[in-house]
């Protein structure tokens, strides 16, 4: 029975995980724009009717990467972020915690980090319709919306030590993380990333901490 003949919904789901999975570790390794459907189609063990019961084309398929990608990063955030809230009342010491455990937690990766989808996108977005480059766009906006938000909570409390743009001090982690997967995979170091991390907390410490007069 081919891929399009199957009735078992688990049997689709799961043809469908296996292409994207496929798909985010070859895009991640060498860009989209050097994927190809046949490689996933062999990879993924499906025929290429198979392929296109999934994905009406490549740029279909990239929009469900990107998608997915985004609600990991969503998933994670919260959850980091909740927890962190969970531990304390203060907005700026919940701040430093959930930081400390993002750093953890990217530390505990048994290797190093493989690369960031929206990156990869940006990279090849000529290959891109413009539904996608502005989804791509969106989720990086979400990034800067929601470490604004946690400044802002940690603004009404601590006013900043020196003149600070919040936008930018927001957009600071996000440069940091994608900078440092880039640096961490070319030198083949997976404590770069979360070193980074730890760097941008001391930064914050520094920026709202009372110190001396």
């Amino acid at each position: 029975m081919s891929e399009t003949q199957d009735p078992n919904p688990k049997a689709k789901a799961s043809a469908r995980d296996r292409i994207m999975d496929l798909a985010e570790a070859a895009v991640l390794q060498k860009g989209f724009g050097a994927t190809s459907i046949d490689e996933l189609v062999a990879g993924a063990g499906i025929t290429k009717s198979g392929f296109f019961y999934h994905f009406k084309d490549k740029g279909d398929l990239a929009k469900a990467l990107l998608e997915r990608y985004l609600e990991r990063d969503r998933t994670i955030l919260g959850d980091i972020f909740g927890r962190a809230r969970e531990l304390h009342d203060d907005p700026l010491h919940r701040f430093l915690i959930a930081l400390k455990l993002f750093a953890e937690m990217l530390s505990n990766m048994p290797e190093v980090h493989p690369g960031c989808m929206a990156a990869s996108i940006c990279y090849q977005d000529q290959l891109f319709n413009r539904e996608i480059r502005e989804l791509n766009a969106e989720g990086l906006l979400a990034w800067r919306r929601r470490f604004r938000g946690y400044l802002d909570e940690i603004v009404a409390q601590y006013p900043p030590r020196f003149e600070m743009d919040l936008d930018a001090a927001a957009d600071m982690l996000t440069t940091l993380v994608e900078g440092a997967i880039i640096l961490s995979r070319s030198l083949k170091d997976a404590r770069i990333l979360p070193q980074q991390v730890l760097l941008y907390r001391s930064f914050i410490q520094s920026a709202f901490l009372p110190g001396p007069a």
